[in-house]
């Protein structure tokens, strides 16, 4: 593990720094009391927990995603293991650097509430799935409740209309779509940095959610430059349906929904 130290002028450089490690290193341990949060510039990494002696994945983080901010924001032993999946590459954040991004920029805040949101459901989704083995297991059968996103679904793209440059959904149930985040490094799914000459492009401007086989958008609270399907202002935070071939605006992106 190599520590690297960012220093600009006179700033503490215990504050902020680079850490890296190598693939299959563990960065923390469920159990360890820790000071600082991270944020993944580049790599992967797994948060597993332990439960009765077994393991649980409980995400798979990428590039922009941060982890360990629960014992910045209260203080408590860790609650699950992070282990580096890849070669990582991590910004670490002790808390009075985390207090001073949190003063200097309140939508630091809102992101994570939201990371948490979502965290939340993906335990939600580990319990019962963990619930139906156990019934499961007094048949005989396997836990069937969650399935995998397939690979076709992970095709299913928004193409800009301008430069034909093509966009991915992701394969988990949400795609945000947005711009690059310079003060955090977190990078939603769908970053329009390159086709946004205008800058109309919120930083969190909007996302895909899948239900089943259906698809809908929906606008993010705060969005300044609006979203349209089909040339009609869809309302902040409520769903609207897309299909294949629908118009699809984002700030004044104008794209095509495509799904294979």
């Amino acid at each position: 593990m190599k520590t690297v130290f960012k220093t600009t002028g006179g700033k503490d450089p215990v504050k902020e720094s680079s850490t890296s490690y190598a693939a299959g290193d563990v960065i923390f341990r469920q159990g360890d009391l820790g000071t600082e949060m991270f944020i993944i510039l580049d790599g992967e990494v797994n948060i597993v927990k332990h439960i009765n002696g077994e393991s649980h994945d409980l995400s798979h983080l990428e590039k922009g995603d941060f982890f360990g901010e629960m014992a910045v924001l209260e203080s408590v032993p860790r609650t699950a293991d992070a282990i580096a999946a890849t070669d990582v590459h991590a910004l670490v954040i002790n808390g009075a650097r985390f207090d001073e991004m949190l003063r200097k920029n309140p939508e630091v805040a809102v992101r994570i509430i939201r990371k948490y949101s979502k965290r939340l459901r993906e335990a939600n989704t580990l319990l019962e799935r963990l619930v139906g083995r156990e019934v499961d297991s007094e048949h005989g059968s396997l836990d069937a409740t969650v399935s995998a996103p397939s690979e076709k679904q992970g095709r299913h793209r928004l193409v800009d209309i301008t430069t034909g440059a093509e966009f991915f959904f992701s394969k988990a149930d949400e795609t945000t779509i947005g711009r690059a985040d310079p003060v955090t490094g977190i990078l939603p799914d769908i970053d329009l940095t390159t086709v946004d000459a205008n800058r109309s492009v919120s930083r969190r401007h909007a996302k895909i959610i899948r239900s089943g086989h259906d698809y809908c958008i929906l606008e993010e609270v705060g969005t300044v430059n609006g979203t349209y399907v089909n040339e009609q202002r869809i309302p902040t935070g409520t769903p609207v349906t897309i299909h294949s071939g629908d118009g699809i605006k984002i700030g004044l992106i104008a794209m095509k929904a495509l799904f294979t």
